[in-house]
């Protein structure tokens, strides 16, 4: 069985003429991109793996500008554009009682306390102090659920379920 891969980033540009490029992280981990990590590069259109070897990194205004060996001029990191960077399944890290992977979060079923079914965890968005969980609802728009301790009671990630109690105004 081929290993499961995770998003870490996605490589929104190149940077400059030696090979670096612009990513925007989806990882919490500062490690990811440091020197000597190993990333899994997959295009838009091959989606085969490509193994890089990260041989530099600095942050640039929000961006993580990185640098592959053997992909040292801008016609190098140009095939690398609107790619994401994975790492494979064991290379995650134990989580803290309370933290969740996105990909643990994403498909669970979202219900209220009292057991009204809501829908499903369909994307993670983090625009600032906490996360914010997008919930697909049967036929009607989208809930955006903050992902705060007064409103999220429950996940069960073995059983993809989350059990929230909504504050005045989230549902309607």
């Amino acid at each position: 069985m081929a290993d499961r891969l995770f998003n870490v980033g996605k490589i929104v540009n190149t940077h400059g003429i030696k090979g670096e490029v612009k990513v925007v992280r989806i990882t919490d981990f500062e490690e990811r991109f440091q020197v000597g990590q190993e990333l899994y590069f997959v295009g838009k259109e091959n989606g085969t793996p490509i193994k890089l070897v990260v041989d530099g990194h600095r942050l640039h205004k929000n961006f993580d500008l990185l640098h592959f060996k053997q992909y040292d001029s801008i016609n190098d990191a140009e095939k690398l554009k609107e790619g994401m960077l994975k790492v494979k399944e064991d290379q995650l890290e134990p989580l803290d009682d309370g933290s969740y992977y996105y990909h643990e979060i994403i498909g669970c079923e979202v219900a209220t306390v009292s057991g009204d079914k809501i829908g499903t965890v369909k994307e993670i968005l983090s625009p600032g102090a906490n996360d914010v969980w997008v919930i697909k609802q049967n036929g009607d728009k989208d809930v955006l659920i903050p992902y705060i301790d007064d409103v999220v009671k429950e996940v069960d990630v073995t059983n993809k379920s989350i059990i929230i109690e909504p504050m005045e105004g989230l549902l309607d």
